[in-house]
């Protein structure tokens, strides 16, 4: 079977995405407020009929994740590599993992019903993403050590952000390896999935 690099290049948008706004928050408690929410949004994609409608039908959504991912590809090495590559990992290990995977989809099946209540991005919608995240995600590995701004880190409003991006990243994670991303492209099939990424970008 052909692989798809259009569908791969965009699900590893979305978790690079993931990592530049837990990068953002980190440092500067602040981060882009659009490709959060479309973070955020693709958690409630359970069913989507594609790629694109996970990130909100609209590739521009993914504007954020694609600078970031050609930035990587590029060869820049900073904490932002260690995030998205650590989300890959723990995707892997989320998906040996059977246990921890019904739990995790038994709770998201919950955020519609926990929406009529909250907006996405109201605090306490917050603090219930960040929760799912330590209870099925972190148990699953090495937790992810994020670098920033001490005075940010130590605000609990930031840990919920924070928390919500990685779970948001482990999704876009899952979404790569279901449309068959492997590890081996990243380390062979590179020059693909920047001109992709390339592409994508220079249509935005």
């Amino acid at each position: 079977m052909a692989t798809n690099y259009y569908d791969i290049t965009l699900a590893l948008a979305g978790v690079c995405q993931s990592a530049k706004l837990v990068q953002q928050f980190a440092l500067e408690g602040k981060a882009d407020e659009e490709a959060f929410n479309t973070s955020l949004y693709t958690l409630l994609q359970t069913t989507p009929k594609d790629i694109l409608s996970v990130y909100g039908g609209h590739e521009r959504n993914l504007k954020l994740g694609l600078e970031t991912l050609l930035e990587q590809l590029n060869g820049s090495t900073e904490d932002i590599t260690r995030y998205w590559l650590s989300l890959l990992a723990l995707s892997g290990k989320l998906e040996k993992n059977a246990q921890a995977k019904s739990e995790l989809a038994r709770r998201i099946q919950y955020l519609p019903t926990q929406l009529e209540h909250y907006d996405l991005l109201n605090e306490q919608m917050l603090a219930n993403l960040a929760s799912i995240y330590v209870d099925t995600i972190s148990p699953l590995g090495n937790k992810i050590q994020v670098k920033g701004s001490i005075e940010v880190l130590q605000q609990t409003s930031m840990h919920h952000r924070i928390r919500a991006c990685l779970l948001a990243g482990i999704r876009s994670a899952l979404l790569w390896r279901q449309v068959g991303g492997s590890k081996w492209q990243l380390l062979f099939s590179r020059r693909k999935i920047f001109n992709m990424a390339k592409q994508i970008y220079s249509s935005l």
